[in-house]
This record gives structure tokens, sequence and C-alpha cells, in this order.
């Protein structure tokens, strides 16, 4: 369903950190997208840790290797749905807060950015096919609650008339 890349330098990240934001930032886009906390839905969600030597990354116009910077950039691709300007702000929310705690900062670097993409319905491949939010509704049904099935289904059958 969603896919999560966290593109960091080399080393800004400690194993026991990524350990805690796979399950944070799965939990900080799964709960707006679904509706609810639903532990079983988490497989539908990958979160990629990519790390960059210093002199691979520029900020300002300069090399981290030069003029050290804490930045970082976590790019979400989720599925179609209802995603409206508000859960999208949400889920930015959500990952700037889940990094910090992780990080153990009081708040989130100005030099982390996020990215949250939507891929349009009939875009996104899985289980050897094509892949509908609709068929994720049929498969999971109880991940999701009711309400947030209700919205889906409006807002897919608004959008793409099916």
């Amino acid at each position: 369903m969603t896919f999560i890349h966290v593109m960091t330098p080399q080393g800004r990240l400690t194993s026991d950190q990524r350990r805690v934001l796979a399950k944070t930032l799965t939990d900080a886009v799964l709960v707006p997208e679904v509706g609810k906390l639903t532990p079983e839905a988490r497989r539908g969600y990958q979160v990629h840790f990519a790390e960059r030597p210093l002199d691979m990354i520029a900020h300002g116009g300069e090399l981290l290797s030069d003029k050290p910077s804490d930045v970082m950039v976590i790019d979400v691709v989720a599925m179609d749905c209802c995603w409206t300007r508000e859960d999208r702000a949400t889920v930015i929310r959500n990952i700037h807060a889940a990094l910090a705690d992780a990080c153990g900062m009081k708040a989130p670097s100005p030099g982390w950015w996020i990215n949250f993409r939507i891929i349009e319905e009939g875009s996104w491949g899985s289980r050897g096919g094509v892949l509908s939010f609709l068929d994720l509704l049929e498969l999971g049904a109880s991940h999701f609650s009711p309400e947030r099935t209700a919205a889906i289904r409006t807002a897919l059958a608004v959008k793409y008339e099916r």
C-alpha cells in the first residue's frame, strides 16, 4: 500500500533508531490512511533506509563533507484513496514527530524534508498485477474503520467513476 523511503547521511541513524522508525513511520501513515491503528495492516507498508556518503549530499550548495548539516529526505508514496490536504498534513506532522522522537530531539530539524506523493488508481502493481485501493478494501476490510472505508469508496467513485 505505502512505501516510505528515508534517505540520510551515512551514520545519521543507528540500528536502534531505524528499528524504532520502522514501526513509528509505518504507523504515522497507517493511522490516517486506514482510520485506526491496526497492527495487522502494517504488512502493507514498507520502509526503506538509504544512507549516502557525506560527499554525495549537498545542502545549501555545499557538500556535507565540507559543511555538516542535519538533513534527511523522507519520500512517502501512497496509493490514491481519499487523501485530503489535512490527511497529508497529518502524515507529515506524524513523520516529523516520529523522527524527532527517535533522534531524541525536541523538534524536527529544518533540514528534514518530507515529500508525500500519491500514485493514481491503476498505477500500482503487486501480486503479479495491477492493484486497486478497492482491492485492498476487499482483502483487508477489517483493517479499515467504517468511516474511512466509506470515504475511500466515495472518493474513488467520484475520481474514477468505477
